[in-house]
């Protein structure tokens, strides 16, 4: 049978050679600016070559280097133009497709998992996955689910009804446990390709999860959760549970347009509307179903015939039973209101500002601004020029932004909510949306009041 640990040899091989050709391409680097060739030309050579060869293989790859593929394709938007355009469509494939499993091991999987007679449960089963990502596969099939006995002592089945499948792929805890220790290696190529992003958070948050989203029957019952949240809602959908076992997930089938094409070749109407569903579902499923989607790649995402927005994988979540912190809403709210000093005392009582670091108030709320824009203005356009742009400011070691985020702390309760948020506002730049977002914080997050003083300690009120 085919599966990741047999293939562990050519996959630690293929990831392992990346820090050896990044390397070569910065001798490479080095050696033209000896010729005096243009500094400028040196890096965005090294920086596209670079892009080249770490989307190839991570597009080649199951496991943890298709997870992180696809986490890095949301931020694909804040790459530079030179960079992320030649590649945007392998980073879109990333979201949507990976090598398929050998049909032999999908039964093998279906049997252990189901029984051995697995097949009369479905009508139909195509062995095609018409979806692949991280740890598993995607099929759809046509379910007549097994012979139930009711009250009377009649033996009946269910009506039929079209299914998602999804198979966990054999030996995908051992892959992505590996992968995770090689990519680990590979921060140093990253400062190459965008000098302000900061991957090796990203990767052990990712590590963090890895057993969560393993665990089919978890992912079942937050699946359940959000259908419960959002059953019967006008804008949102989610897709009942059919079945589940450990590494079986059977799903109401989801008909739509995934939100990678959308992207690609959507109407300016159709990504507004998209954006703002996302933002929707982001913003409100804390205080709905007590659970914030923790994996907003496009690939989890269709838009159906009727507009709503279908959400079709639920591996990943943060469980939030009190809804979104309040503080979060409190201090943005003081933050778009001008009140720097509240803003400060804010941060400081969550942990974000040591308790006694003299920060300049002032300069943390000019630090914040830039990127508030989105709520401050009653409409916006989200735009991977802005994204880019805001960047390029934080990730700058002369800026005074950079400067002043070294001083600040990301307290490891949030650390969740930051990177979500964070690939929500990649995948709205890769939209290009434009819609209310200030009208939909103030409905949905907690605290959030730009018109209102927060009642914080007043002990904390200095900067």
């Amino acid at each position: 049978m085919t599966d990741i640990p047999r293939r562990a040899v050519s996959r630690t091989a293929k990831l392992a050679s990346l820090p050896l050709g990044f390397a070569g391409r910065t001798v490479l680097g080095m050696g033209k600016r000896v010729t005096g060739m243009a500094s400028e030309m040196v890096s965005a050579e090294i920086q596209q070559r670079t892009a080249e060869q770490l989307f190839s293989v991570l597009g080649q790859l199951k496991g943890g280097a298709m997870k992180f593929g696809q986490a890095l394709s949301i931020f694909e938007a804040a790459l530079p133009e030179e960079v992320s355009s030649p590649y945007r469509q392998a980073l879109t494939k990333l979201q949507e497709a990976a090598p398929p499993l050998p049909v032999a091991s999908v039964h093998k999987v279906l049997a252990d998992q189901l029984g051995p007679d697995w097949r009369e449960l479905f009508v139909e089963f195509d062995d095609t996955p018409t979806a692949a990502a991280s740890i598993g596969q995607v099929h759809r099939a046509i379910w007549r689910g097994p012979v139930e006995t009711t009250a009377t002592g009649r033996r009946r089945r269910r009506p039929q009804r079209p299914v998602a499948v999804k198979i966990q792929y054999p030996g995908a805890g051992d892959a992505l446990l590996g992968d995770m220790k090689q990519l680990a290696r590979l921060s140093g190529m990253f400062k190459a390709i965008q000098p302000g992003i900061d991957i090796k958070p990203l990767l052990n948050e990712m590590r963090d999860r890895i057993a969560e989203e393993l665990d089919y029957e978890m992912e079942a019952e937050s699946q359940r959760a959000f259908a419960a949240a959002y059953a019967k809602d006008p804008e949102i959908f989610v897709p009942e549970v059919v079945a589940v076992a450990p590494q079986v997930l059977i799903s109401e089938w989801v008909e739509g347009t995934p939100l990678s094409e959308i992207i690609a070749n959507g109407t300016e109407e159709q990504r507004d509307e998209a954006g703002r569903l996302m933002a929707v579902l982001h913003l409100s499923a804390p205080e709905r179903a007590g659970l914030l989607h923790a994996d907003p790649h496009p690939g989890n995402f269709r838009i159906l015939p009727d507009g709503r927005l279908g959400v079709i994988d639920f591996g990943a979540v943060a469980r939030l039973p009190e809804g979104t912190p309040h503080p979060i809403g409190e201090i943005l709210g003081l933050a778009v209101a001008g009140d720097a000093e509240g803003v400060v005392a804010g941060l400081r009582v969550e942990g974000f500002v040591k308790s006694d670091d003299k920060i300049d108030a002032q300069a943390v709320l000019d630090f914040l601004t830039p990127m508030l824009a989105p709520v401050i203005e009653d409409e916006f356009r989200f735009t991977r020029a802005w994204l880019r742009g805001e960047a390029a400011r934080l990730g700058n070691p002369r800026s005074p932004a950079y400067q002043l985020s070294r001083r600040l702390n990301l307290p490891p309760s949030y650390l969740l909510i930051h990177r979500v948020t964070l690939g929500s506002i990649g995948v709205l730049c890769q939209l290009q949306a434009k819609a209310p977002y200030r009208q939909i914080m103030i409905e949905w997050l907690p605290g959030f009041d730009p018109d209102a003083e927060a009642d914080l300690d007043p002990d904390a009120r200095t900067s």
